[in-house]
């Protein structure tokens, strides 16, 4: 085994390696950026080396950078995470050119599955089942979109060296193609520096089933597969193993190609093979096909883990260090069920939004395993994937992991940052996920129910008010304080409400929508309007949040600030910090309601922004190549008075 080891990532995954090395005796290393010199993982570790900047450019994508702090620190060997580097060929070249052992497979088998194209040619010769498309050479737009015509639409554009939903757009209509696959290409070269794509088939009720491989080289078992069809825009939101209603004639048969996969390159380490899963009619045996291999650790290996008792981390390094596969195939059984929910900053209501912020309070519950690269305190940076954490719960059967999934949501407490913490709550309450019923579609198709159920009643805003008038009891989870004075008006940013003392414990909130609700304390629970709720107020630096089930924070008014002049209704404004990607139209041109006025991109990801209306282009205000916060303007339209001038 290792002395010591370099880990080239940060965050949650930086973390869970560092948790690992401890157990093992192993000596973490950390890296970091100028935006993480106090982050969760630098501080975890037993030493730390400065890289670079805030940009990934310049810091963790550093290869020659990282290999020298490997070397200067004395460790034997770089663990990637995922992301960055991970799946970097080159980089593996490098590290082992270096003298040290890379923590994952060799460079070939990572070159074999780099390109989706040559990947499924390569599956499809080993006997895998894949997607009917187009996987060839010839980018030309004319002859893509020829191809499209001839597999039949709805088709899917994806980055040959793409991942994670970029570079990856759905096309259902041959009119929409050719702006789609100029998206495609744009956010492709960006993010992997290839814009290169293929085309394939879209299946109309997919399921995207995926089997956790662990390889030596030569051989290769299967720990089982995950559900992860809970996505939107392709990003997924939930996970869960084993797969739903997964019959186990199709479950072996699925992982035997798995395992052909990964022995038909010689792999080594933990990798997953993704299928693509046709849930109309239940899973058959020639129901699945290939889509792509990911050669390194999943964000959602923790499910896994849960359901076999393995620590994959461990298997990483035990392996990389020379030693044999730790089991076989035989070895391998199924205990229970596991759910992962990611806890994202992001505004729900504004469309899944990026957000960034300090989290002012951090709290999560017992019981649940959390994942997590963030403390109290810390900031939700705009250089990286704004993950909070990863949630993770464990029962003996689906329907026990997933209550105890929804408690434990109930149970976190996140303030300074919107988060998408009550959309998973009504994600965990979905009638047809209960079911397990899944598809990629699910959340798509009800997506305005889960937004409105996940939005904060006025019952909630009444309990909110409690807490900013400073009525509840210093550890926030005891009663009522004294009242004084026995009527009186609060405000905060955004509205204010009345309170009136009603009796010991007892009082009535008036709020600003004309609603009055009934609050008391009672046998250590808050009540609202005779309804008992699961709620914990709780003050902090940011302000007063209600957490459980419901989650609400309200800002107080600051009386020094000054009320913003009116805009109106001309302004584009920048959702969210980021840089300027293009602008495509000037002053004095005529736009209608929803045409393109610029990319923005935040988050690594790209964000079309679109007229609001009807109306002429007054000004522009950003260029392309600008850095902007949020709310920059950037583009004006001509108001009234102007267009009549």
């Amino acid at each position: 085994m290792f002395a010591k080891i370099l880990i080239a990532n940060r965050g949650e995954i930086a973390c869970r390696v560092i948790d690992t090395c401890r157990r093992l005796g192993v000596s973490p290393v950390a890296v970091y950026s100028d935006a993480d010199r106090g982050a969760r993982h630098v501080a975890l570790a037993d030493e730390a080396v400065h890289i670079g900047g805030p940009a990934p450019a310049d810091s963790y994508l550093r290869g020659d950078v990282i290999i020298q702090a490997a070397l200067d620190t004395g460790a034997q060997a770089i663990h990637p995470g995922y992301g960055f580097l991970s799946e970097n060929p080159d980089f593996v070249d490098a590290v082992q050119a270096a003298g040290l052992a890379f923590i994952g497979p060799d460079a070939a088998a990572i070159r074999a599955m780099g390109l989706k194209d040559a990947a499924k040619e390569l599956m499809d010769k080993a006997g895998v089942p894949v997607v009917p498309g187009y996987q060839g050479d010839n980018q030309d737009a004319a002859h893509l979109e020829s191809e499209a015509g001839k597999i039949g639409y709805p088709v899917l554009i994806k980055a040959v060296a793409g991942g994670g939903g970029k570079g990856m757009r759905l096309v259902e209509r041959a009119a929409d193609f050719a702006a789609a696959l100029d998206s495609a290409q744009s956010e492709a070269a960006k993010a992997f520096g290839n814009p290169n794509v293929l085309i394939e088939k879209y299946i109309q009720q997919p399921r995207h089933i995926e089997v956790q491989v662990f390889g030596d080289g030569t051989r290769a078992v299967h720990l089982f597969e995950r559900d992860c069809s809970l996505q939107r825009r392709h990003q997924k939101v939930i996970e869960e193993a084993p797969a739903p209603d997964m019959p186990e004639n199709v479950r072996a048969v699925m992982g035997a190609a798995a395992v052909r996969a990964a022995e038909a390159i010689g792999y080594k380490g933990a990798g997953t093979i993704e299928f693509i899963v046709d849930g109309s009619g239940g899973l058959r045996e020639d129901g699945f096909w290939f889509m792509e291999m990911n050669t390194r650790l999943q964000v959602e290996h923790p499910v896994t883990e849960a359901i076999t008792g393995v620590d994959l981390v461990e298997w990483q390094l035990r392996v990389a260090a020379g030693e044999p596969l730790p089991a076989q195939q035989q070895d391998l059984s199924i205990k229970g069920h596991a759910f992962e929910a990611r806890l994202y900053a992001e505004d729900v209501p504004a469309g899944f939004l990026p957000a960034t912020g300090t989290l002012a309070h951090l709290a999560f519950p017992d019981g649940a395993r959390i994942e997590t690269g963030v403390r109290q305190g810390d900031s939700i940076s705009p250089w990286y994937d704004p993950m909070i954490a990863k949630i993770i719960t464990h029962g003996a059967t689906r329907a026990i992991a997933l209550r105890a999934m929804e408690s434990a949501l109930i149970d976190t407490e996140v303030a300074g940052s919107v988060t998408n913490l009550e959309f998973l709550i009504a994600l965990t309450r979905h009638q047809g996920f209960n079911k397990g019923e899944v598809d990629t579609g699910l959340i798509g198709r009800d997506l305005d129910a889960l937004v409105a159920a996940s939005e904060p009643d006025p019952r909630t805003r009444a309990l909110a008010v409690i807490g900013l008038a400073g009525l509840a009891a210093p550890d926030a989870r005891g009663g009522m304080t004294l009242w004084q004075p026995l009527r009186r008006t609060v405000t905060w940013d955004g509205g204010e409400a009345v309170i009136e003392v009603q009796g010991p414990g007892s009082a009535r909130v008036t709020l600003d929508d004309g609603s009055a609700h009934e609050v008391r304390w009672q046998s250590g629970r808050w009540w609202v309007d005779d309804s008992l709720r699961r709620s914990r107020i709780i003050s902090h630096p940011a302000g007063v949040s209600v957490f459980g089930g419901r989650s609400l924070t309200l800002v107080p008014l600051d009386p020094l600030d000054r009320a913003a002049e009116e805009t109106g209704g001309g302004l584009t404004l920048s959702p969210m910090p980021g840089l300027v990607k293009s602008v495509f139209v000037q002053a004095g041109q005529q736009v209608a309601a929803g045409d393109r006025l610029c990319i923005l991109e935040a988050m690594k990801m790209e964000h079309t922004l679109t007229a609001a209306r009807d109306g002429t282009v007054a000004e522009v205000l950003a260029q392309a190549g600008d850095q902007v916060e949020a709310g920059a303007p950037l583009i004006r339209l001509q108001d009234d008075a102007e267009a009549a001038a």
